[in-house]
């Protein structure tokens, strides 16, 4: 469904971002899909650079840039470092790996590395809803597959996955469309039970993980849409309130652009799984599939130095974007959100 969601999206091209801090459970009145711009960056304090060692890794940089892509796979082959993956993503892996060897002889460096293990658990989720072919504006999208897959930051594995179907209740009936796109049928949907009783059972496998309590977790996204859009029109048509624990979540698509510096228009999975050197496993539209090759890439982006970090959220019914400079913090422990009145 990812380049449904793209589509949709291109069409509120014009709505802003905010970068409020805050949570409500109010429904999502404006959608922003403006996600692959990159996030202003913060300037460093001169001081906060003032090791040697930073020269070192500029030098080491300096070289690395003017390297062509057999010398790059040759080095990379030589430190027994993945070789896949187009001239800049090995360029950025090369350079993840030397700055982390300066800075693991530097006690003074308080956050950094090329393995980012402050969360335990990343959560992937990548919605299948109701959809129709021409896309009419005021289409009411339901959730017809919630898959969950769940990868270790530490083992760099995933470790297990969730997947339910979940019956529509205002458009019931399937398009033909929907169907072919996601190969869900109306079989499928019609003995699934409704979207209450299958997030009870999503919250008791993240409870089963131990999720927010012992471990810590967040979600990640391919993109803004199944949180900003899916989940809050859905809980808004089950009268449910929005669920804390996924009010705040990682957009993969806004982070892959600003890792390796790509526009917005390579931040597609299918680009991002080809940039890599990688290629899609399963069905696409698949939402469990898709959610599986979602986190092939991020625990990519991890082995390449990239941190994790939540940098969207809900607040006030809106999409908000999370500054770099804001807290980090992992989501709450999951539990079943109440009914509305």
């Amino acid at each position: 469904m990812e380049e449904y969601k793209e589509n949709i999206q291109e069409q509120r091209e014009n709505v802003k971002l905010y970068s409020k801090p805050g949570d409500d459970d109010a429904p999502c009145r404006i959608v922003c899909s403006n996600v692959g711009d990159p996030d202003p960056q913060e300037s460093p304090t001169r001081g906060e650079f003032s090791d040697p060692v930073y020269k070192e890794i500029a030098l080491a940089n300096g070289h690395i840039n003017r390297m062509n892509k057999d010398e790059l796979r040759s080095k990379l082959a030589e430190l027994e470092l993945d070789t896949r993956g187009v001239k800049d993503v090995m360029k950025k892996r090369l350079k993840n790996y030397y700055k982390k060897q300066k800075l693991s002889l530097v006690q003074s460096v308080k956050e950094g590395g090329a393995m980012d293990t402050y969360y335990d658990y990343i959560c992937v989720v990548d919605f299948e809803a109701t959809c129709e072919q021409d896309n009419p504006p005021e289409f009411t999208h339901e959730i017809i597959e919630f898959p969950m897959v769940l990868f270790n930051t530490h083992t760099l594995e995933i470790e297990d996955s969730f997947q339910e179907y979940v019956r529509p209740e205002v458009n019931p009936q399937l398009s033909e469309f929907c169907i072919k796109l996601t190969g869900i049928t109306q079989k499928m949907v019609d003995e699934a039970d409704t979207f209450p009783d299958v997030l009870r059972r999503v919250v008791l496998w993240l409870q089963e993980k131990e999720l927010g309590t012992k471990y810590k977790y967040a979600i990640l996204t391919d993109g803004s849409w199944d949180m900003s859009k899916f989940m809050n029109t859905q809980c808004r048509l089950s009268r449910l309130r929005y669920p804390q624990f996924a009010k705040k979540w990682i957009n993969i698509k806004k982070l892959y652009g600003n890792f390796y510096k790509v526009p917005r228009n390579q931040t597609k999975l299918s680009s991002m799984l080809e940039k890599l050197g990688l290629t899609y496993e399963g069905r696409p539209h698949s939402g469990l599939d898709d959610s599986r090759n979602i986190a092939r890439v991020a625990l990519r982006m991890l082995q390449d130095g990239c941190q994790l970090r939540v940098n969207e959220r809900m607040h006030e019914g809106q999409l908000w974007t999370v500054p770099t400079s804001a807290p980090v913090e992992g989501a709450p422990p999951p539990h079943t959100p109440h009914s509305r009145n």
